[in-house]
Order: structure tokens, then C-alpha cells, then sequence
């Protein structure tokens, strides 16, 4: 089940270049949204805007994972653009012209959904595209109350606040404004493989919405990553199967989709991974890493590594990487990328919870 938005879109998608024009002067006026880029483009899987139209559907992913099973499911039928740099995450994206444009030229939009792509509803108006087809590839899928998460982790400590003033600054653009934070549910949908599998479905009816004349190659290439993603799913079962009900550290609250898919528990020491942790944090963190006996806590390649390497020399840990794949290198756009990745996190984990060598 997908959701689309849509205008009168015709299967021989017609040429908008007055609207990338207009587009382009609009994305001027960005403001905050057509920030400095320098820091992004190196890695980067974008092609290069052209004038020349193209028969293929175009379609444009918001971030990694949704990039890889787009690309799972569209195969050679269409091409699909990641409309972030391969090394900038969802939390740090600040858009520009050039991002307008793309999505003045694109038949399709696919996101992950669930307030992970704040900065979408902004380009979107201002790319000025009705036909764009927007996809929410987590429609549907069993959700984890951001709350649940994040007041399971803090329950136990003050960290000194207000909460009653707290409350206010989480409403509308003071929220935004504060540092990215979660919206009502955990956005991490994706680092489950079970939940992975049902926004690839999504993405596949979304592409056949949107090109009705490749449903077979969409549902064909759809079937045999799904069944690729339920060979991983049975493979870190049966890794974790020994580990169920005991606990790991990972230094943003990306694992809850995760831990509750095989048995476990999920600390963090910050909520969103640009935070830098509090004093409360880390005794927090500290106390349930003696209490659970972990041997090694969970940085990740983004973020962290500097927190988590000094909590770890106080208490005679050692870090290993959980990779939630918000960011990487260009390669990390192929559908293969996931699968490689999401295994080395399940070793990471038994190395976790057994002190040996991965």
C-alpha cells in the first residue's frame, strides 16, 4: 500500500522544462534550505541536470536504504537518482537549486516516511511538479512510539530540564530548529530486515502506480530481493537466537526496529546522532554496560566515535561499528550494499555480547 500524490500524469510523461526553470529561480529563495553544499557533493551518486528528455521513468530516493531498494525493485527499467549526497544523512541535508530541478524533472518521489525527510514538504512546493508521484515506502508497517523509545532510555534520570518548558520548545519550527529531532515514531524502520521487505512491496506498487506497463519486471526484480531479504532475515535469527533478551549499546536510538525484531534490547547514549551527550547520558550508559557485562559498545561510522572511544577507555570496552546506513561511500547506493552491511551489524553484535574477535 503506497501513498501517491499526484497531478494528471501521462504514461509519456511530458517535457516540464518551463517548470525547471521557474524552479531553479523559486529554489533562490530558499533561505536556510539552499545552504553552503561544500561538504557534500564528493560523494555524491547525482547525475548532472540535462535539457534532454528521456522516455525512461524517473525516479528520485531520498537517503540510502531507500536508494538501494528503489534500485532493487526498478532495476534497468527506470532510473533512480539519490537526491542526497551518498555521504550526508537525513538529520545534516540542507537543499539546493540543483535539488529543485531534480525534482521538477522527476516522475517519482520515494521516502522512507515517518518525519525521517522534514526537509521534503518545502523542495517539494517549491520544485512546483504536479505530476511528481510521491512514494512512502514505511506506509503501513508496524511502528515504534518515539516516546516508547526515548522514555524508556531517560526514565531514570532528570538531565536537569524543565520538562513543562521542554514541552514548549517541541512544537513546530522552535522544534525543528533545535536539532532534528524524532518525530512521533521511530523513523529506523528500515534495519529491519522483516520491515525492510515491506517497503520494498511499497516501492514496487508505487513504481507500478506510477508505470503500469513494467509491473512485471517491477514485480519480478521486487520478489527475488525479498527473498534475498528473507534469507538475511533467517540468517541473523539464527546468529542471534543465542543472544535474546540481553542488551546493547549503540550511540544513537537507531536499533529499536532492530532489537525488537530478534529478542533483544537497545540502549543508546543520544537520541539523534548530532546531540552531544549529557553527563546523565553517559553514567546511564556506563551503569548498564557493568550491569549487562557487554564487552564492547557500538559507535557508528557517522557519528560518535569520539564519545563512545573515551566511555569505552573508562570502562575497559572495546567499540565496534553498528552501521545504520544513513550515510556511506558512492557504492553504497546498490541493493547488495544492504545485505552485506546488515550482516556485518549482526557480527558486530555477537562480538558485543561474546568479547570475541569479529
Amino acid at each position: 500500500m503506497v501513498h501517491l500524490k499526484t497531478g494528471v500524469h501521462s504514461s509519456s510523461r511530458p517535457v516540464r522544462r518551463l517548470s525547471v526553470l521557474l524552479a531553479s529561480a523559486i529554489a533562490l529563495g530558499l533561505g536556510s534550505c539552499a545552504a553552503d553544499t561544500s561538504t557534500s557533493t564528493s560523494e555524491s551518486p547525482q547525475a548532472e541536470t540535462s535539457p534532454i528528455e528521456t522516455a525512461e521513468l524517473q525516479v528520485v530516493t531520498t537517503f540510502l536504504p531507500i536508494t538501494q531498494f528503489t534500485k532493487a525493485v526498478a532495476g534497468d527499467r527506470a532510473e533512480v537518482t539519490q537526491l542526497l549526497p551518498t555521504n550526508v544523512g537525513p538529520h545534516d541535508y540542507q537543499a539546493t537549486p540543483e535539488d529543485v530541478q531534480r525534482l521538477a524533472q522527476a516522475d517519482v518521489l520515494v521516502q522512507n516516511g515517518l518525519e525521517m525527510e522534514l526537509f521534503l514538504e518545502d523542495l517539494v512546493d517549491n520544485a512546483g511538479n504536479p505530476d511528481l508521484q510521491m512514494v512512502d515506502s514505511s506506509e503501513g508497517i508496524a511502528t515504534i512510539a518515539t516516546e516508547d523509545v526515548e522514555g524508556h532510555a531517560h526514565e531514570n534520570e532528570d538531565h536537569g530540564h524543565d520538562h513543562a518548558n521542554e514541552a514548549e520548545h517541541t512544537d513546530g519550527a522552535e522544534h525543528a530548529e533545535a536539532g532534528h529531532q524524532h518525530g512521533e515514531f521511530n523513523p529506523h524502520v528500515w534495519l529491519d530486515p522483516k520491515r525492510a521487505i515491506e517497503q520494498v512491496e511499497n516501492i514496487r506498487d508505487g513504481l507500478i502506480a506510477a508505470d503500469p506497463e513494467g509491473e512485471a519486471v517491477y514485480t519480478a526484480n521486487a520478489a527475488t530481493y525479498i527473498q534475498q531479504l528473507k534469507e538475511l532475515d533467517s540468517e541473523i535469527t539464527a546468529m542471534l537466537q543465542p543472544y535474546a533478551g540481553k542488551t546493547f549499546v549503540a550511540f544513537h536510538d537507531f536499533a529499536p526496529y532492530f532489537a525488537e525484531s530478534y529478542g533483544l534490547d537497545a540502549e543508546f547514549l543520544v537520541d539523534v546522532p548530532d546531540e552531544n551527550p549529557s553527563p546523565d547520558d553517559v553514567k546511564r550508559i556506563s551503569d548498564e554496560v557493568k550491569e549487562s557485562s557487554l564487552k564492547t559498545i557500538l559507535t557508528e561510522p557517522q557519528a560518535g566515535e569520539e564519545s563512545l572511544a573515551a566511555l569505552a577507555e573508562d570502562l575497559n570496552v572495546t567499540v565496534s561499528i553498528f552501521d545504520p546506513m544513513e550515510t556511506g561511500d558512492a557504492e553504497a547506493i546498490e541493493p547488495e550494499y544492504y545485505l552485506t552491511v546488515m550482516r556485518q551489524n549482526a557480527q558486530s553484535l555477537i562480538a558485543a555480547f561474546s568479547g570475541s574477535p569479529e
